[in-house]
């Protein structure tokens, strides 16, 4: 049996989506335009790693 290798990025990214799905489902603040202050730093992480991680998949060959 031969294993992957973890791809980092992807499970950081993945993480990030997660806290920020979970966060903004239990935070009525979160879930309007204007996240509370504790949401600001989670959505931008995940927007952060998700950028990352969409720019890498387009440089990919396919």
């Amino acid at each position: 049996m031969t294993t992957r290798p973890t791809d980092d990025l992807f499970v950081r990214y993945m993480k990030a989506f997660e806290d920020s799905t979970k966060h903004t489902g239990s935070c009525s603040a979160c879930q309007g335009e204007s996240p509370c202050a504790e949401g600001v730093p989670i959505r931008e992480r995940f927007a952060r790693l998700q950028d990352a991680y969409n720019a890498r998949q387009r440089k990919q060959p396919r």
